[in-house]
């Protein structure tokens, strides 16, 4: 069908005044919708999260330009959330009235976050609830579509070009004080360039966070360095939890945010140098994590979260594919894969943390080994629960030990125990003990007592049962502590001769690499 020339001038025409008339219309009227938006805001936030919104003045430059002076969030009766003084941003109109807000630019000048903890109250407790809608709703949460919806709207609200001065980022729990001060914080052209004042009670040090943002294109590389001189300590941590950790350089990349159907998939990488942990329940001295490097794939769906088995984790020479999923499709089941491919066992005990591994220190070993975990735990079924631990190996030998040598067990040796980090008076073990009793003077019938109560498949067993394990890990799930243990007579063997009592991670794992070298290597 052919339309006269001039009919479509006509069309033309008509349809380029419409939308001049629509643009003077949101020129002329911008500011009153910016009102209406921000007495939106204001009933919300008083409606469901019981707290106080308020902006000065507001007002347009332009068509999408915003001047906000004064903007304060208080949830009422407990300490103010959020005060900026002045705002400037802008926001594409066209997206707005669909009900899409994307920030272009933001510049912030004079401003403050603050989290409050009084006793058990929290300023910012209102806005950890759950929207009415997702309450009411006895619908099944669809994970990756939610992450992705939330993924979006954050990144949407990041602004494509920033500059932040003079704002702070404070803490305060119960009177433990943290303080994150921006000096500088910039991002222009994709690049983001930080400048950071971190108080906390027993350090000040100023850091500096730079690199690649895109939050349109759902991509990042940023990195983390001190400003100063030494490793960056972690704030807060230390104070809430007595944990100290401090690292010498982060790195953060996301390449990908993609969604494919009903799956989200997450890739990039984080990498950390010289990270240093210091809590009683992980070891005694600092644990030192020379490099670090995680290359992760999320995959999010319908009814799961995972870790891909296409991730890899690198502890300095150690190369580790971790599976991890949480599925809920039809029961809730837990499951880990851990496959650490073919290595060099001298290369593991010199990859081994500073400070977790101490009595490895000085070990040398030749050979090579692989190893497999498969554990899989469903909630409403725990007694079909899989743990499977296979470790193989190749020409392994240990050629020298380190702190702790094996080989005195064939022999006299003094023993004296530590308890609450006291050492106790010395015991010499061996036949110059006068109490020293041979194993063929002792009862068999207190033999087999302490077998049978102890360690039934002593002598069938290479120091480890599963099925104990298998047993302990669910008393522990229903207990929701560590209530049963998997101890072997080896394994308490090596706890009291080499180690100590101390109820540490360090402990458990020095005490599982130790016992398998001495049950596979026929050391005695």
């Amino acid at each position: 069908m052919n339309f006269p020339k001039q009919k479509i001038y006509k069309a033309l025409k008509i349809l380029g005044i419409v939308i001049l008339v629509l643009c003077i219309g949101l020129y002329y009227f911008r500011n009153s919708l910016l009102n209406q938006a921000i007495a939106k805001a204001t009933h919300k936030m008083a409606v469901q999260y019981n707290s106080n919104f308020s902006v000065e003045s507001a007002s347009f430059d332009g068509l999408s330009t915003i001047h906000l002076t004064n903007v304060v969030l208080a949830p009422i009766n407990a300490d103010t959330l959020v005060k900026i003084k002045n705002v400037e941003t802008s926001i594409s109109l066209s997206n707005l009235l669909i009900g899409d807000v994307q920030v272009g630019t933001l510049k912030v000048d004079n401003g403050y976050i603050q989290l409050v903890k009084k006793g058990n109250k929290r300023n910012f407790d209102a806005f950890l609830k759950r929207d009415r809608e997702e309450t009411e709703s006895n619908e099944k949460r669809k994970y990756a579509a939610f992450a992705y919806r939330i993924i979006s709207k954050v990144l949407n609200l990041v602004p494509t070009d920033m500059d932040l001065k003079n704002f702070k980022f404070k803490i305060n729990d119960n009177d433990k004080l943290t303080s994150i001060d921006v000096d500088k914080l910039v991002l222009n052209n994709k690049q983001l360039e930080t400048n950071l004042h971190v108080q906390a009670k027993d350090f000040d040090q100023r850091w500096n966070i730079k690199g690649f943002a895109d939050p349109r294109n759902k991509k990042a590389d940023i990195r983390f360095f001190n400003l100063d001189t030494g490793a960056i300590r972690v704030p807060y941590l230390d104070q809430r939890y007595n944990l100290k950790a401090s690292f010498d350089s982060i790195r953060l990349n996301v390449q990908n945010i993609d969604k494919s159907g009903s799956e989200l998939h997450i890739d990039g990488f984080t990498s950390i140098a010289n990270l240093t942990i210091n809590h009683p329940k992980i070891a005694s001295k600092d644990v030192v994590i020379k490099n670090a490097r995680f290359d992760y794939r999320f995959l999010l769906g319908d009814s799961f979260i995972s870790i891909d088995s296409s991730s890899t984790m690198q502890l300095n020479k150690i190369k580790v594919r971790p599976y991890i999923s949480y599925d809920t499709e039809k029961d809730t089941i837990y499951t880990l894969k851990v496959d650490i491919p073919k290595m060099k066992a001298q290369d593991f005990i010199v990859s081994l943390p500073d400070g977790l591994f101490t009595h490895f220190q000085g070990m040398q070993a030749t050979g090579n080994f692989d190893y497999k975990l498969d554990f899989k735990f469903n909630k409403n079924k725990p007694n079909t629960l899989v743990f499977d631990s296979k470790l193989n190996k190749e020409d392994l030998r240990i050629t020298k030990y380190g702190e702790a040598d094996l080989n005195k067990l064939n022999g006299e040796f003094v023993y004296r125990a530590i308890i609450q980090n006291v050492l106790q008076r010395p015991v010499l073990v061996g036949n110059a003990n006068p109490n020293y009793t041979p194993l063929d003077q002792i009862s068999p019938y207190l033999r087999k007592c302490v077998l049978t109560t102890e360690d039934p498949s002593f002598f069938s067993h290479r120091g480890f049962i599963n099925e104990a394990f298998k047993q302990s890990i669910l008393k522990n799930i229903r207990t929701k502590k560590f209530s049963r243990g998997a101890s072997t007579i080896s394994m308490q063997l090596i706890k009291n001769v080499f180690l100590t009592r101390e109820k540490t991670l360090s402990r458990k794992l020095e005490e599982i690499l130790l016992v398998y070298i001495l049950e596979n290597n026929r050391i005695v």
